[in-house]
């Protein structure tokens, strides 16, 4: 099943499936509890984010090429990080440029396979991990390199947590339409080229053993996004390194997901 999550004139913000005619039947309920169909069909409105995660895990480094790139050895054990939820935005909302870099915030673009987790997992086995996984959207893990590397004390945490740097959507695809998320290519454009193309094959640590590591003594709530890392190609590493600037436009692509677009803008002035 392919789910958006958007604004609809009658009901305000509901959930529909899509439909082959690429309009959308309104669905009752929600993802953790269930849905039924309402029976009515509809041209899709504004889309949302497809959920409102309740925490939201990433991890570092998770594709041999982008270690590779960087320099960096492959890591032992997951690189773990967090982003604030009240960094997620929606499809087509712009991604600001934070002002509180005076250097410069060196915003970059990271296209990542997101993994959405369907009912609690705790203590998962990893040959049973993928039962617990309700479905798969595209993400954008939007990150100022300067803070993430000078300013942030040694940790990532800042400076991938400021506002509007978790684009998500638009579809959330059910996980029995994607029997196998290391089969997936990921693709980021920028301006209409291509900056990144992998493919999920190349995960140091494929999706269910992230999910296995990630519930080892931590309750995982239906819910928890995980953002599982992106392939080689960001800006950063490039020569000279290239860097989101007002006006641009980012497109995430993996296959049999979709497609990702978000404007890029200019500080967001004080409120």
């Amino acid at each position: 099943m392919r789910l958006v999550r958007f604004i609809d004139k009658a009901d305000g913000i509901v959930f529909g499936r899509i439909l082959d005619s690429g309009r959308c039947r309104i669905l009752r309920g929600s993802p953790w509890q269930g849905f039924e169909e309402t029976g009515r069909v509809v041209e899709v409105g504004q889309c949302l984010a497809p959920i409102e995660p309740v925490n939201i895990f990433c991890i570092g480094l998770n594709y041999r090429d982008h270690a590779a790139e960087t320099g960096a050895r492959l890591p032992d054990n997951p690189i773990l990080f967090m982003k604030p939820t009240s960094a997620v935005t929606h499809p087509g909302c712009p991604i600001p440029l934070p002002a509180s870099c005076t250097q410069g915030p060196e915003v970059d673009y990271e296209g990542e396979l997101a993994v959405v987790v369907g009912r609690l997992a705790h203590n998962v086995k990893e040959e049973q991990a993928l039962e617990f996984v309700y479905g798969y959207t595209c993400a954008n893990d939007i990150s100022a390199r300067r803070w993430q590397k000078h300013s942030g004390g040694g940790q990532w945490v800042r400076g991938k947590s400021f506002d509007g740097f978790c684009p998500l959507g638009p579809v959330l695809v059910t996980a029995d339409e994607i029997p196998d998320p290391q089969a997936l290519r990921v693709r980021t454009l920028l301006n209409g080229q291509t900056m990144q193309d992998g493919n999920t094959a190349d995960m140091i640590f494929p999706v269910a053993r992230l999910i296995h590591l990630l519930s080892q003594d931590t309750t995982l709530l239906p819910g928890t996004l995980i953002l599982t890392g992106t392939p080689a190609g960001v800006g950063f590493t490039r020569n000279p390194p290239v860097f989101l600037a007002a006006g641009d436009q980012v497109e995430i692509r993996i296959d049999s997901i979709g497609s990702l677009v978000n404007p890029v803008a200019g500080p967001i002035q004080g409120s």
